[in-house]
């Protein structure tokens, strides 16, 4: 397993504390290769401000707090690669004060509890690889962990290995909804997962090649839907290739936390094309007995590619055209419709 090189300019320079400068009266940041991404969170104060991060590598952990309604961070350039935000912590890796692991929400690179933000046109990554610390076994590395109502991610590129992107809620009785569109996803073992509302729009997901010698070797997707929320991941006009040799994944697995076994996860993928790196025969798996597969709320409609093939249909069940026609953004979504901006 071998680390990755981010294609970003300025790749390596050093972080400085100096906060980055504001741009007149129009409520903007920049922030350049020297400067801090957090630093600049940290100046903001009040809704509707933009961040705009320039060409570099940032080796930072940046968090936004729920105060910071309506923010947008962007990258300078349209090519998602050319700012890449990115740290290595895991589930396992010990605190610097002696208190404890970070745990798998605290090991995120990109953490955001503020209602209406968005992200686009960046890299966020967590570059924690398990081939360089055989003592953790907390090997979840999540790249971005994102709670709050209306988050939208549109040109972002989310790249780890265990536990990717976390598409939580602010609490357990929230249905928040978020919206990725054109995003890039990589990863291996539930490297999609989480309990929000939460659609995904001609993205493009990809599973990693593992030197293990048992499979599958990871999922796409591992959904916590709570049982009163009628929606859960949608993914549409996606696609799903692999690193991997065929048949080497699963699309997705039920999780049901410890925290909340009365979840009932929900995942649709449709109008969708899927690589041979996903098991065309038994595309679903268990996380545990307890939580079969059969009885979540796992659907497909009118996907396409070799790693659709309806061989067993027991083992892939598909929504009807009536029940396909609720399971869209307009419905997951609801009177927010980020998709409709110009």
């Amino acid at each position: 397993m071998r680390r990755r090189t981010f294609m970003a300019a300025g790749a390596g320079l050093a972080l400085a504390a100096a906060a980055p400068a504001h741009a007149g009266t129009r409520r903007v940041l920049h922030v350049r290769p020297g400067d801090s991404v957090q630093a600049a969170v940290d100046a903001v104060t009040g809704p509707g401000w933009t961040i705009v991060v320039h060409p570099g590598t940032y080796r930072e952990v940046v968090g936004v707090p729920a105060d910071k309604a309506e923010l947008t961070v962007r990258g300078a350039s349209r090519d998602p690669r050319a700012a890449v935000i990115v740290y290595d912590h895991a589930n396992g890796t010990q605190k610097p004060d002696g208190s404890g692991t970070y745990g798998t929400a605290g090991s995120a690179t990109f953490t955001s509890a503020a209602p209406g933000l968005t992200v686009r046109d960046l890299t966020l990554a967590n570059d924690w690889l398990r081939a360089d610390h055989p003592d953790i076994t907390g090997t979840q590395a999540v790249a971005a962990c994102t709670y709050g109502d209306r988050t939208h991610f549109e040109n972002v590129r989310l790249l780890a290995h265990q536990d990717t992107l976390f598409v939580e809620t602010t609490a357990l009785a929230s249905f928040d909804r978020q919206y990725f569109r054109r995003c890039y996803i990589e990863g291996d073992v539930d490297f999609v997962f989480g309990r929000a509302t939460a659609v995904f729009e001609e993205c493009h997901f990809r599973t990693l090649r593992r030197d293990v010698d048992f499979t599958p070797k990871g999922m796409v997707f591992a959904p916590s839907t709570a049982r009163a929320n009628p929606y859960g991941i949608l993914a549409v006009r996606s696609r799903v290739t692999s690193g991997a040799e065929d048949g080497a994944y699963k699309l997705a697995r039920p999780w049901v936390p410890s925290y909340e076994t009365t979840a009932w996860p929900s995942l649709v993928v449709r109008n969708s094309w899927i690589g041979p790196g996903i098991d065309p025969v038994a595309p679903y798996t268990n996380m545990r007995e307890a939580y079969p597969w059969q009885t979540m709320r796992f659907r497909e409609y009118a996907n396409s590619g070799p790693g659709a093939v309806v061989s067993a249909p027991e083992n892939r069940p598909q929504l009807t055209a009536a029940e396909a026609a609720v399971h869209t953004r307009r419905t997951y979504l609801g009177d927010w419709r980020p998709y409709e901006r110009r």
